[in-house]
């Protein structure tokens, strides 16, 4: 289900019962188009969740955990001015629509009360959210600024008077009386979910084909299934929901999808929906830069090896130069001077008849001595050839295993990556150091028996965790042969469910995170070594023992929990 107005209507009165009269405590914008309010209210506090997102625009209270940028942005800086300490003095939407108010009273410098109006526009890829003086009207500033050039019809810029979306000529369906509802319904030419989206305000194409599905099954009480309908609503069940295609979110059991799964709230439902969604697009966003620049990275030496490789074929010419060379010495009076080729017996191919290309300006002892001079350069280039050709694989390994990393990297891993990339050179280094960007750690886990275990979640910390942190006796896991993250268990003599847990743990950190029967390697930390000069997270090990298993989230959320 689209976040339509009917389940805004919902959210609103939950909200409401959560929030309402609570104080601000905290205000935060993890992302470009969505902020968080930490709001005290009944003794608890709760997130507010605004997201003025493209695709998944929504209000919510949320449990989601989010990581913050060191620098706030500059709408978050203004909220915090006008709205950190004021207390949510109501919550409003606007008739059916995607629009809801939230009023905000604080005192100003001289003590006054001041009335501050936080709308949320939930409308796709125009969402956005607008922070209003609420007695003139005035625009204090928005999450995205459209100018006049953008958007003819209103300006959102600080400054500018707020104006409301256009209305649309539809009915809502909240404010329909019995009689009204009948006429509507007997107006009707087909009573479909097309019909109902045109004449009623706020629905989303998945309710109205829920209401119109209702109503024709129902045609002799139409009145009396609309009724049922909406005061059903009055008492969500909050559902996650699916047509075996795709779910969906909705207030209560929807006839036309079959349920999944039901919860106690719409906020713990929409988490729920969007948790992973959410996670993936975030980290898209904040990552796709760095897949790029990788990209670019390993195509550059793909190109690189593909030349080398044929620069190794050429070299393999040297031992014709050093049978050319022998042979010119060995028949030195039989060969002219001045010519561009002789011809000669090669005792080497049971004295066949080989043609030799000679520089006619040289003498044929220096054509002789040319030849040996070309060979010991190829046979030198062959050794310095392939000395770069695995210099340049290890170089493309090193940068899938980054590619791999950021294509499983939850929003809080891509700091990491880019200190990773930074100390091996990839990227340049800030100039300004952010020191409220806390260094990031690797993962910490439980086994069912309290053991505790660690997962890298980039190529620095796997090599602190191996080469430093854990100790010689621990167990290191890794999956076997790709890319993935170092799991140590510290433990020197850990249970077989343990060791279970942790290569579970080491295939869902890796690409094979959604394959079976993943085999991943174990070894005491003593056995694992670092080469000279190696690339981070690049260890060589031995006397391993292995093991196959089939990852799950539900583990690693289990572990995760204890």
């Amino acid at each position: 289900m689209s976040f339509d107005g009917i389940f805004t209507h919902l959210m609103v009165s939950e909200l409401e019962e959560k929030l309402l009269y609570g104080r601000v405590a905290k205000i935060q914008q993890p992302y470009d188009n969505e902020v968080v309010f930490t709001i005290r209210s009944h003794g608890k506090n709760h997130k507010l969740l605004l997201s003025a997102h493209p695709s998944f625009a929504r209000i919510q209270i949320t449990d989601m955990k989010f990581t913050n940028p060191g620098n706030p942005p500059t709408f978050a800086m203004m909220l915090r001015k006008h709205l950190e300490g004021s207390q949510l003095r109501s919550i409003r939407q606007i008739e059916n629509d995607r629009i809801v108010h939230f009023h905000f009273a604080k005192r100003n410098e001289l003590g006054d009360t001041e009335g501050l109006q936080l709308i949320v526009e939930i409308m796709g890829r125009h969402s956005t959210i607008v922070l209003t003086n609420e007695e003139t009207g005035m625009i204090l500033d928005c999450i995205r600024h459209i100018g006049p050039q953008q958007n003819t019809y209103r300006t959102l810029l600080p400054g500018a008077t707020y104006l409301a979306p256009p209305k649309q000529d539809r009915l809502d369906p909240y404010q329909l009386a019995a009689p009204a509802v009948f006429q509507l319904l007997q107006t009707a030419e087909t009573l479909d979910a097309a019909f109902l989206q045109q004449q009623l305000e706020g629905l989303g194409r998945d309710t109205a084909v829920e209401l119109a599905a209702r109503l024709n099954d129902h045609p002799n009480d139409l009145v009396k299934t609309w009724e049922t309908f909406f005061t059903a609503l009055n008492e969500p069940e909050p559902t996650l929901a699916t047509n075996e295609k795709k779910d969906f979110f909705v207030p209560i059991t929807f006839e036309t999808l079959k349920t999944l799964q039901t919860y106690s709230t719409l906020s713990e439902l929409l988490d729920a929906y969007y948790a992973e969604k959410a996670e993936k697009d975030r980290t898209k966003q904040l990552s796709g830069n760095l897949l790029h620049h990788i990209s670019n990275e390993k195509k550059k030496n793909e190109k690189k090896l593909i030349k080398l490789e044929k620069t190794l074929d050429a070299s393999e010419n040297a031992e014709e130069f050093r049978r050319n060379g022998e042979l010119l010495t060995t028949f030195l009076a039989q060969v002219p001077r001045g010519a561009a080729k002789v011809t000669l017996a090669n005792y080497y191919d049971n004295d066949a008849p080989l043609d030799i290309p000679l520089r006619p300006d040289l003498s044929p002892s220096q054509n002789a001595q040319s030849y040996f001079k070309k060979y010991r350069k190829a046979k030198n280039g062959v050794h310095i050839v392939e000395r770069q050709i695995r210099e340049t694989k290890r170089e493309i390994a090193y940068l899938e295993s980054v590619e791999d990393q950021l294509n499983i990297a939850s929003p809080a891993d891509i700091q990491g990556i880019k200190e990773e990339l930074t100390v091996s050179g990839y990227l340049k280094k800030q100039k300004k150091k952010n020191r409220n960007q806390a260094k990031s750690k690797p993962l910490e886990f439980h086994a069912t028996d309290g053991t505790l275990i660690k997962v890298g979640r980039n190529n620095l910390q796997n090599d602190q965790l191996t080469l430093k942190t854990a100790k010689k006796n621990d167990f290191w896991l890794h999956v076997k042969n790709i890319p993935g993250s170092h799991v140590i268990i510290f433990s020197d003599k850990p249970s077989e469910e343990t060791l279970l847990e942790a290569a579970q743990l080491a295939a869902y950190f890796s690409k094979y995170r959604f394959s079976s029967n993943v085999p991943v390697d174990y070894v005491q930390a003593k056995f694992v070594h670092k080469p000279n000069g190696a690339k981070p997270g690049f260890v060589i090990y031995e006397n391993q023992k292995t093991l196959y298993v089939t990852p799950t989230e539900t583990l690693v959320e289990r572990l995760t929990s204890k």
